[in-house]
């Protein structure tokens, strides 16, 4: 298995796991959308809240150039720490959300 592969599987069982987790309040739903061909891997919620609309995007990630590059993290602890315990080494991982020139302070890769 190469390591595009291995980090599509990676990916697709912690955002399924996320994704199982109920709402506790409202009529809200989790929507994991997964293109494999593209690499994107999006979870995010939808529905109402009493009488107050949800949707958005709670996680945005992609596979760059060998590299898994998170857009959009909104995750409770944040998806990075499971990814490095499921494997993948900091040095794979962009934190895209946070802006080029000061991704050399994370411990993560830089792109």
């Amino acid at each position: 298995m190469d390591r595009v592969e291995q980090y599509r599987d990676i990916l697709q069982q912690i955002l399924e796991a996320h994704h199982r987790i109920p709402y506790s309040h409202g009529q809200i739903e989790s929507k994991l959308i997964i293109d494999s061909d593209r690499n994107n891997f999006v979870l995010m919620n939808a529905g109402w809240d009493g009488k107050r609309r949800i949707h958005g995007c709670v996680v945005h990630v992609e596979i760059i150039n060998g590299k898994i590059w998170i857009h959009r993290d909104g995750i409770e602890d944040g998806i990075t720490d499971e990814l490095v315990a499921a494997g993948v080494s900091k040095d794979k991982i962009v934190l895209a959300f946070h802006p080029p020139y000061l991704r050399h302070h994370t411990g993560y890769a830089v792109a």
